[in-house]
Formats: structure tokens, sequence, C-alpha cells
């Protein structure tokens, strides 16, 4: 029997340097940051921005492994030590064991068909996201709800496969850009919530330095001109240097591409397309 997905929990990224990237999370994008994980010598490990009660962007201070600045994807269920066994009955790779991460919470942590690390996640109320229920989560956020997370897929059968056959995700839609020959992206909505994982599909994956942009969250906006007026009117713009231009996606989306100082895309969308009507799914191949 499956087990519930309810959602994106967190994103997790690798920063260079950590007061730069809370610079741009929280002072212009109007995040807080509701807790930090120490490293050995006392300093900053990993800072926790609060979208909701259920989603955070986990900024990582130090070096990336190589891979690209995405440490881990996090989804949410809830009953954590059921999904383990579930997934070992079908074939997955899984701990001997849940344990609880350092902020409390139970987890398990597994490896997806293109090598990212996927946290699943149980949160309890005695840990430190459930004692921040209803705290850290100010006005100035642009956005309250993480709708989407983006990863690179170089096979689009096998992560089908892992996150629909097993996962228990389906697919909602499927895209390619005006100039491409070959299906871009497909869009994953999890079995028990509206949040959905997004294929970014490569024939041959982007090298590491070119990863920030397919690896990325969307954050859902009701009216992209009033963000984007009021990201225009904070004193943090000055420090961003990039222009917050608005364009209507293939999927009929008003949105923009914003970046954090090591290039991870944060896409700011509205959550209806222009004309209130589905945009049509690509018919194009995979490319491979």
């Amino acid at each position: 029997m499956r087990l519930k997905v309810f959602g994106v929990a967190h994103y997790s990224i690798f920063v260079s340097d950590l007061a730069k990237a809370r610079a741009f999370y929280e002072d212009f994008l109007g995040y807080e940051e509701a807790f930090t994980l120490p490293k050995a010598d006392g300093t900053v490990q990993v800072a926790f921005l609060k979208i909701n009660d259920h989603q955070y962007v986990e900024l990582f201070n130090e070096p990336n492994k190589g891979e690209g600045q995405l440490n881990h994807l996090g989804l949410y269920t809830d009953d954590v030590e059921r999904m383990r066994q579930y997934l070992a009955s079908r074939g997955v790779t899984v701990p001997d064991q849940v344990s609880r991460n350092r902020i409390g919470n139970k987890k398990i942590s597994v490896v997806d068909p293109d090598g990212h690390t996927l946290e699943m996640v149980e949160y309890l109320s005695d840990s430190q996201t459930g004692k921040d229920t209803g705290k850290h989560m100010p006005a100035t956020r642009i956005s309250d709800r993480m709708m989407h997370a983006g990863i690179l897929v170089g096979n689009l059968d096998a992560a089908t496969r892992f996150y629909g056959g097993i996962l228990g995700c389906h697919e909602t839609w499927r895209g390619n850009s005006l100039t491409s020959t070959t299906l871009n992206w497909v869009n994953m909505r999890v079995p028990d919530g509206d949040n959905h994982v997004e294929f970014m599909l490569y024939k041959e994956l982007p090298p590491p330095d070119r990863r920030g942009s397919p690896h990325h969250i969307c954050l859902i906006v009701p009216d992209i001109k009033k963000a984007v007026a009021e990201l225009e009117a904070r004193p943090a713009r000055k420090g961003y240097a990039r222009e917050l231009k608005i364009n209507v996606g293939v999927d009929n989306k008003r949105q923009v591409g914003l970046f954090d100082p090591d290039g991870t895309r944060v896409e700011m969308m509205e959550i209806d397309t222009t004309d209130g009507k589905p945009a049509p799914s690509s018919t194009l191949p995979p490319p491979r």
C-alpha cells in the first residue's frame, strides 16, 4: 500500500556566502530565519528560512560537493517508518531504521534515479518546526507558498517510475521551450497535495556551475505586478543587480526569474494562466 506524500517540505541548497544569501532571502524576499544548526566551531552550518509551517528553504553554509548548489529535496509524509518499509518493498535502498534529524523530525534519506538525495520527513510536534508553528511568518514574505521544486532529470522513464510508480506522483503537464525540438519539462504532482516536482529534462546534464537555473523553487503570488512593485520598493533592491522582468511562460503563466547570489533560481509565478485556460501539454519526445 502506497503511503501519503503531502508536498515539498524543504529545498536545501549550498551557499558560498551566508551573509549574502541571507540578504537575498530575508531582506529582499522577506523571509525570516526560524532557527539554525551550528558547526563544530560554533558558526552556522544550516539556516532555515521559513515559507510557511510546512515549507522551508535550507541554506547550507559550506562548499558544494561539485554537483551544483542542490544539497537535497525534502517531501513530507505522515508515517516515515511505514514509508521506509514501503520503499524497501519496492526495491528502493533505504536505511535500516528511521532517524531523527537535528531539528527533531523523523526522516529517512534515499537516492533517486538521477542521484539526488530525497529526504522523506514526518513532522513532529516536539521538533523545532513543531515548536515554531505560527511563528516567523512575517507579512514581508513575498510568497507564503512553495508550489514546486525543480530537479535535473537525465532519464524520464526512470524518474517517472520512481516519483510516479513508487511515490504516487502523477503527471499534470509537460512542456518545451519555443526553440526546442524535444521535451524540456514534466510536472509531477504529489498524490496528497497540490505541490509538484518539476523534472528539468536533459540529454546530457549541464556542468555543476550551470545547474542553478534548472535546480530551482517556485514561489506562488496572486498578482505578479504587485509582487514586483513590492520588491522594487524594498531597500534591499539596490543590492540585487538583475532586472525584475515579467514574462509569460510556455505554461501561459506570468512569472519572474530571480537568482540568489550563488545562481540558484527562484521562480516567482502566478498560479493562474493569463486566460484562465490550461496550457496544452507538449507532444515532443523526451531528450532521450
